[in-house]
């Protein structure tokens, strides 16, 4: 969807409990995250690489400008939510980087969550240790 005030294409990706609301447009490559460089914010080069991974298969790493606010789960969820989020703002961009988005799975939402923890036990699935006397 576009943003008529500020002109910005805006969409939404989610990945575990973390959820990432992008905002594209055209500009020299700034990607920003809760007002930090990429870099700065999620801290390891390969989340880096995931977040930046939709732009390098359109080949268009350097001509928007991103700005992202990010909230909940962890930085590697994080930077998943980043990923799908820039793949629905390219795409809704241009409808033609539909296919070779899809053909990356980069337009898929992981769905997997943690599984609750049930009561009576140490985790989700885990038992306390098995003694016979």
């Amino acid at each position: 969807m576009i943003d008529p005030k500020t002109n910005e294409i805006v969409a939404l990706g989610r990945r575990k409990r973390a959820t990432a609301r992008v905002r594209i447009r055209p500009g020299d490559g700034k990607f920003v995250v809760n007002g930090r460089p990429v870099d700065e914010y999620l801290a390891r080069e390969t989340l880096v690489q995931v977040a930046a991974q939709p732009l390098d298969v359109a080949g268009l790493r350097n001509s928007f400008d991103i700005r992202v606010i990010c909230d909940g789960g962890g930085l590697s969820g994080q930077a998943g939510a980043i990923r799908l989020g820039v793949a629905r703002a390219l795409v809704e961009n241009d409808e033609n980087m539909r296919a070779p988005m899809r053909a990356a799975g980069l337009l898929t939402r992981d769905a997997r969550e943690v599984e609750r923890k049930k009561y009576g036990r140490p985790g989700a699935r885990k038992r306390f240790q098995f003694s016979k006397r």
